[in-house]
């Protein structure tokens, strides 16, 4: 039987410039045929599942793929972007238990999958589901407990007033022009104006 060697089982997050949980996972495998020679400079046929609950899980998505590993035998895809078998990717439950990934490969660039490998996700692939965090819903309570803002002028502003921000009026009645100010007996010069008046 042919041997798969798995240079690193790590599955890194793809990397995208939008804030927001990216769809697909890293995946890097030195291929190697069956008289442990690497499979170097050609196509590999491959078919990813993720399967649920343990290694011979049920598959809750299915795909294929076909990279091209390098000199050194390595193929590198993102899972979640191949050709979809069965499954969607985007809907995949990671809070919902265990997730294995079952790779199967052809090591002629076909679909006779003659090498296969099981290894469970740890960690970060999990982050996919702090995507969920964008459709909280409800209440959430939480009460500022930070000591300068407590001590601020901040603190005292409530819902109720964030509500009226734009809903106020300008006493003009109160404001004084410089004739004003000298009507109230006041020169020009370093003064205290009372506010009170």
């Amino acid at each position: 039987m042919k041997r798969l060697l798995t240079i690193t089982a790590a599955f890194l997050m793809t990397a995208h410039l939008w804030a927001q949980a990216p769809q697909g996972i890293s995946y890097q495998a030195v291929v190697r045929d069956a008289a442990n020679t690497l499979v170097a400079s050609q196509a590999v046929g491959m078919q990813i599942s993720i399967l649920v609950a343990s290694p011979n899980g049920t598959a809750v998505y299915v795909e294929t793929q076909t990279p091209t590993s390098n000199a050194n035998g390595l193929v590198s895809l993102e899972i979640g972007s191949g050709t979809v078998v069965s499954g969607t990717f985007n809907t995949i439950d990671w809070g919902n238990g265990l997730y294995f990934i079952k790779t199967e490969m052809d090591p002629t660039g076909g679909t006779a999958y003659t090498i296969t490998g099981t290894s469970q996700l740890m960690s970060v692939p999990y982050a996919l589901h702090a995507n969920t965090a964008k459709s909280i819903t409800g209440i959430v309570n939480y009460t500022e407990t930070d000591p300068v803002f407590g001590a601020s002028i901040a603190n005292g502003i409530t819902a109720i007033d964030t509500a009226h921000w734009n809903n106020h009026t300008v006493d003009t009645d109160t404001q004084l022009d410089s004739a004003g100010v000298a009507a109230l007996g006041f020169v020009a010069g370093a003064h205290t104006v009372n506010t009170d008046t």
